[in-house]
């Protein structure tokens, strides 16, 4: 055989090919295979034998021809048989490749069906050989025509035939790869590479998982010649498969049953990520390509998924698609939150789309869980996410820059829940991901820094969650926080606040973290600057609440807040809490020296001293020596001279400006509040266990306790006898706060008020319910209401004086015990004492008014002023105290014992009490929202926690209370109803209600009870209509849909305030008695508001119908729309729509008042028509991509609104421009005419609602066109000519104007053809009904 391999070669070298041809001829064919294969396997002289043999067959003759064809059919399974090396066998096919262009036609297509034969037979196995078939393809497209079947077909379409053979076949998993890269190199057109892309992407879910990265690499580069977005939409959803079959066997648990195994998740996350590296990279060469994944994206944002997301994150690396990536993620979270808050409020949406699919927001969440798999590409753009949301979304600065303090309520709109979802991305992102530590550390103090003029409560926030979750962590950064305190003196006194308080754990283990604060705070102490002054304060405050000092007693009041248990540290022996005392003694010194600073300063210091005692007993002697020393300089120690304190120490002057100087009160009430606290705690102390070696210390500190319980009492006797003349103030005295005096006299006012209030709350307190005490502590409130009085008789000027009461200074403790005992303590051994003060009306009413207040400040702000103000705990327990009274008053007591407050013009007894109810659950919801039912069992001392049954029934028990007031309220007479109180009951009520589970019985109850209220309650006041409406509908919408009930409305309000058409008598219905002549508008202002809700809901269902047809038609697999049978949701949208147009057909013929509910039935009118267009539109698509017939019910929509509320809306403008004109008739009494002028006014100002409805009508007719001819339906046949809308001169309307008017008028000239306005000067242009 080796002698036959040389003879061939050195044929193949001589010049004659005569004798290389005989020789191969004398060959036979199993000769010549056997020749070439063993030549092959040796390697070295196979490149020379193919030569020879191509040399040795001309291709113009059939032998020659034959002969290359038999080596090209046993080269190629050569090839593919593993047994060559990968450089003999590229040799070969590099060789073969030359020499494809001469073999005639049918060979051709021999050798195309070999390639195809040998594919089906999945014997493809290195793909070496798929490189040979481009080749074979394009020289098939350069031939004239081939043979097929019983006919021919040119060279472009035989190779179409094979692509389309090939791509039908089955294909082994094992040459997936080698094809896709195979296609790379063969011309397809368009569609044969559809059906290409097609066929691999199809091949997905059969190959192994490993597989799958070098695929979607190769599909990448195949994209290239187009069909980007079925390829990049291919890959997206096979994982989105994927992740949902992963998410499937989480939710059921592992199943033995199951046939397929499941993949891993960390084998598929890690694939994921190498998959989205590709297509990054592919991406960042092809502009295209990014281009139609982004748009692909923005088209489908309901169609997201984990995996598109976490690309999403990837892309926005490439510094073009950043802005566009971040804008697509605002648009996708915000519409996301806003159907899920959409969905949540309205029972007819949920039986609709019942919920099931996962919300973007848990997508992101799970792609930062899964960026532990290596996705290190994916963590820099879940941080840039992170404070993008933060950024965008956070709390904006209120008007001329005022940031908005308080703690914040629980995140209920979109904003808010898209803002705490950038803070838990960068939370769990720190927590996962050491490399990325540092830039959001980085960026979160940065902000904190430099944002001063807008809110930062959601940053520090974050901040203090993040060192709560990871203190470790954090030390490791140490050195930027110590930064940020060298600013502290620069930021905003809440900024500080917040920001001091999340550190505090760090604090506690780092030394050289609190020893650079303290350097800060100390010159932040004398900085010029007040603010820094109080950041200096609040910063020592802080410290002295945190750091214990050994042997400091418990309260349980003040138990510590901040929670370090993952700091995991041996505290050095030095830094303990025995050492402590040195320390917190040495920041008590420098907060003296704040004694001598601006009143803000001082303030902020008597403020903060109450906690400090609280939670470091052991501090009391240097607290209370300080606050003693202080109380000094303003007390008059004479015990004859009166009044008992200085006042003009209290001021300063500066040139002719007045300025408070000393906050005496709170001096007194800081020193109040820690005295009892003291006394009580040591009270305590001596029950338990005696420790002799203190002996001194507590003879020491009971002897400033008696002496300053002395000075208090000696301050609470002449304060007594003190007149307002020994302050200099009386009923005579200047209270202007533009002179010097006058401010001078309203300080002292502001000063003595908040003394007395101390005063009061310090004798009650120690007056143990001895009747002498409270005759003193009635004493003090004449003094106190005697005061009030001047001020609010002096601040009247001559208007109604204001019944509300100044800032009260009491705490909110000791006003939940002051109300207890005022209306719930019937012990009989303090029945006399409590009757001097409940025979006092003024007191009690006061006493209610201050509760209400508290209750109200903790509802804007979550804190109240005074001691354990802040903390949460505390005030919710005052607040159950505080309920439990209140809801007792209001249901014991009756209302015609509170006549005396309605001769004096104030607030009953009972209008508090419900004030200070609807306060309360308010609250409750906003701050507590988990405690409602824990606050509802406290009005009965029932601390137990039902059963959800239960729960259900209880809170049913006290809206039963509300509805059975509500009823009384209701059965009386006009002369006796009390519009206020039955307002707030009906506030109460709606606030009650939502607590109720939409599916239970009780909640079924409460609907039918409003229903009945609503038709038998026949008072004619506005605001209360206005509160029943309200609650009807946020009821009704829980229920079931409310269009039946505006319809029923509707028809109430046309017949009460009658038709355009005054020859037209109106059919008398009532419905609802609560709509009557003095009602009906503001009925018609809250129905054309709920409708606007309606619509709302219509048209998120038809852009989610359209967002599914627009996925099914990518995903014809997928597609859920079944021929022949309206979808449920079409139907709903169809019955919603015409029950709307039925009620507003109604409203559109009422002669409403002109003004705001004329504009707003006209905005109303126009949306209506908007979203009629979109329908129309979805109906469109529906005929062009599906062959099924228009819904009847479609046809009945344009019928209705066609013929009969389009004619009507025009009838309706008429109506409007009628009563536009008719306004200067001298014939009409003077104020009904600026009534009339100033509605018509406000009207013309806003006239564009006219032409936009108009126009809005047009573009319906328009598309209704288009729907006839699509769906083969002649549907304007309902549809009347539209009023010709040119503008004519009447002259009668012209004449009767200008004899009316002789002075120059403005009037307005509405040209609505173009839907524009040109205001004008003549008056008498009207609409003209042209045919």
């Amino acid at each position: 055989m080796k002698a036959e391999i040389e003879r061939i070669i050195s044929l193949s070298d001589g010049d004659s090919s005569g004798e290389l041809q005989k020789y191969l001829s004398s060959l036979s064919e199993s000769k010549l295979t056997t020749l070439i294969t063993s030549s092959a396997l040796k390697g070295k002289t196979i490149g020379k034998i193919i030569k020879a043999v191509f040399k040795g067959s001309p291709p113009g003759s059939s032998e020659g021809s034959k002969r290359r064809l038999l080596l090209y059919q046993h080269c190629i399974p050569l090839c593919e048989s593993g047994d060559l090396q990968s450089e003999v066998a590229a040799d070969i096919i590099g060789l073969l490749m030359l020499e494809t262009h001469t073999l005639v036609g049918p060979s051709l297509a021999k050798l195309a069906d070999l390639f195809i034969e040998e594919i089906k037979a999945g014997k493809i196995g290195n793909g070496k050989s798929l490189e040979l078939f481009p080749t074979v393809l394009t020289a098939i497209t350069a031939c004239e025509t081939f043979s097929y079947s019983k006919g021919e077909l040119s060279g472009e379409q035989y190779k179409k035939q094979l692509i389309n053979s090939l791509c039908a076949s089955r294909w082994d998993s094992q040459c997936v790869i080698h094809l896709a890269k195979m296609f790379r190199d063969v011309p397809l057109s368009l569609d044969e590479l559809r059906f290409v892309v097609e066929k691999v992407l199809r091949m997905f879910s059969k190959l192994d998982l490993q597989e799958i990265p070098p695929l979607v690499y190769q599909l990448l580069l195949l994209s290239a010649k187009g069909c980007k977005k079925q390829v990049l939409d291919g890959i997206v959803h096979y994982f989105k498969q994927q992740d949902l079959h992963q998410q499937e066997e989480q939710k059921h648990g592992e199943n033995s049953d199951l046939e397929v195994q499941s993949i891993p998740q960390g084998q598929l996350r890690h694939v994921e990520g190498t998959v989205i590296l590709h297509i990054v990279f592919a991406v960042r060469l092809n502009h295209e390509l990014g281009r139609e994944f982004l748009k692909s994206i923005k088209a489908s944002y309901g169609d997201l998924c984990p995996f598109s997301v976490a690309l999403l994150l990837s892309v926005a690396q490439i510094q073009r698609c950043e802005e566009q990536v971040f804008e697509l993620f605002k648009g996708a979270i915000l519409k996301s939150l806003k159907d899920v808050q959409l969905l949540q409020g309205s029972k007819f949406l949920q039986d609709l789309l019942p919920r099931g699919h996962c919300s973007i927001a848990e997508m992101i969440l799970d792609t930062v869980k899964s960026s532990v798999f290596g996705w290190d590409h994916v963590t820099q753009g879940l941080v840039q996410l992170g404070f993008f949301l933060m950024d965008t979304f956070g709390p904006k600065p209120r008007p001329f820059g005022k940031t908005i303090e308080g703690s914040a309520a629980v995140a209920r709109t979109p904003s808010q829940l898209a803002c705490k979802l950038g803070g838990q991305v960068l939370l769990q992102g720190f927590k996962m991901h050491e490399a990325i530590r540092g830039e959001i550390l980085d960026q979160v103090l940065n902000r904190l820094v430099t944002k001063t003029a807008s809110p930062v409560n959601h940053f520090l926030d974050l901040f203090s969650d993040i060192v709560t979750s990871a203190p470790m962590m954090l030390l490791e950064s140490s050195s930027k926080v110590t930064e940020t305190f060298d600013h502290l003196s620069y930021l905003p006194l809440p900024t500080v606040q917040g920001l001091l308080k999340a550190v505090q754990p760090l604090l506690k283990v780092s030394m050289s973290m609190k020893d650079a604060l303290i350097l800060v705070l100390r010159k932040a102490m004398f900085s010029s600057q007040l603010d820094g002054r109080k950041s200096a304060v609040t910063g020592f405050l802080l410290l002295l609440k945190n750091f214990k000092v050994l042997g400091s007693l418990a309260s349980s009041q003040c138990s510590q807040t901040i929670s370090s248990s993952q700091i995991q540290v041996d505290v050095h022996s030095r830094y303990n809490a025995a050492a402590n005392e040195a320390f917190c003694l040495e920041i008590l010194s420098s907060l003296r020296r704040c004694l001598g600073q601006q009143a803000d300063v001082r303030l902020m210091l008597y403020e903060g001293f109450y906690d400090v005692l609280c939670r470091n007993s052991q501090l009391a002697s240097s607290i209370m020596q300080t606050l003693f020393s202080q109380l000094r300089r303003y007390y008059e120690p004479e015990q004859d001279l009166l009044p008992p304190v200085k006042l003009q120490p209290c001021i300063t002057a500066s040139g002719e400006q007045i300025h408070l100087q000393e906050p005496l009160a709170h001096l007194v009430s800081c020193t109040v509040h820690c005295l009892l606290w003291l006394t009580n705690m040591r009270r305590s102390a001596k029950i338990g266990a005696y420790d002799g070696d203190d002996n001194e210390d507590e003879d020491e500190d009971e002897g400033y306790q008696s002496e300053l319980h002395v000075i208090l009492e000696s301050i609470t006797k002449r304060m007594i006898k003190s007149e307002m003349e020994d302050f200099e103030l009386d009923k005579s005295a200047e209270f202007s706060t533009v002179s010097s005096v006058g401010v001078k006299n309203n300080i002292y006012a502001v000063l003595l008020i908040g003394l007395y209030e101390v005063l009061l709350e310090y004798n009650f307190v120690k007056g143990n319910y001895s009747k002498s005490a409270f005759e003193e502590l009635v004493e003090l409130f004449n003094r106190y209401y005697k005061l009030c009085e001047i001020l609010r008789e002096k601040s009247g000027k001559g208007r109604q004086a204001s019944n509300k009461i100044p800032r009260s200074l009491l705490s909110m403790g000791f006003i939940s015990t002051l109300v207890t005992a005022l209306f719930r303590d019937s012990s009989q051994s303090r029945e006399e004492a409590l009757t001097v003060l409940r025979s006092r009306g003024e007191f009690v009413h006061y006493a209610l008014c201050v509760a209400v207040q508290k209750i109200q400040q903790l509802e804007d702000t979550g804190v109240t002023d005074g001691p354990d103000g802040q903390s949460s705990d505390s005030t919710f327990r005052f607040l159950c105290e505080m309920t439990s009274v209140l809801m007792w008053r209001y249901t014991n007591v009756p209302s015609a014992t509170d006549d005396a407050g309605k001769k004096e013009k104030r607030s009953s007894l009972s209008q508090l009490s419900l004030e200070g109810l609807l306060g309360v659950f308010t609250a409750c919801q906003q701050r507590y929202p988990d405690k409602m039912t824990k606050l509802l069992s406290s009005i009965d001392n029932s601390d137990d926690i039902a059963e959800p049954e239960d729960c259900e029934q209880m809170k049913y028990r006290y809206i039963r209370q509300f509805q059975r007031a509500l009823f009384a309220q209701l059965s009386r007479g006009e002369e006796e109803f009390n519009s206020k109180e039955a307002q707030l009951l009906v506030n109460i009520l709606s606030v009650l209600s939502l607590q109720l589970n939409p599916s239970s019985l009780q909640f079924a109850q409460m609907i039918t009870w409003t229903v009945k209220i609503c038709k038998e309650t026949s008072f004619e006041d506005s605001a209360l209509s206005k509160g029943l409406l309200s609650l009807l509908f946020s009821l009704h919408v829980l229920f079931k849909s409310p269009a039946s009930l505006l319809l029923e409305l509707c028809q109430d309000i046309h017949s009460h305030l009658g038709d355009i058409d005054q020859d037209v008598e109106v059919e008398k219905q009532s419905h609802f008695a609560i709509v009557n002549m003095k009602t009906a508008m503001t009925a018609a202002l809250q129905v054309l508001s709920q409708a606007d809700k309606v619509l709302d809901e219509v048209d998120w269902l038809i852009g989610t119908k359209k967002s599914q047809m627009a996925i099914d038609k990518s995903c014809p697999e997928e597609a859920t729309q079944t021929t022949g049978q309206q979808d449920p949701t079409e139907k709903a949208v169809t019955l919603q729509l015409g029950t709307l147009l039925t009620a507003l057909n109604e409203l559109v013929q009422t002669a409403l008042q002109l003004g705001t509910c004329t504009i707003t039935l006209l905005k109303v009118l126009s949306r209506t028509y908007a979203i009629l267009t979109t329908l129309v539109k979805y109906y469109i698509q529906v005929c062009a991509s599906q062959s099924g017939k228009l819904p009847s019910r479609i046809e009945k929509l344009v019928k209705l609104s066609g013929s009969h509320l389009t004619p009507q809306c025009y009838f309706f403008i008429t109506y409007v421009q009628g009563g536009e004109l008719s306004v200067g008739g001298a014939d009409k009494k003077k104020k009904k005419n600026e009534v009339n002028t100033a509605a018509t006014a406000k009207l013309l100002r806003q006239t564009k609602a006219i032409p936009d409805l108009i126009f809005s009508i047009e573009q319906y007719e328009k598309y209704v066109i288009a729907l006839s001819k699509k769906s083969k339906v002649n549907l304007m046949q309902y549809m009347k000519l539209s009023t010709s809308r040119d503008f004519r001169i009447n002259a009668a309307s012209l004449d009767a104007a200008l004899q009316e008017q002789d002075d120059t008028v403005e009037v307005s000239v509405i040209c609505t053809r173009g839907g524009s306005i040109c205001p004008g000067v003549i008056s008498a242009f009207a609409f003209v009904s042209v045919p």
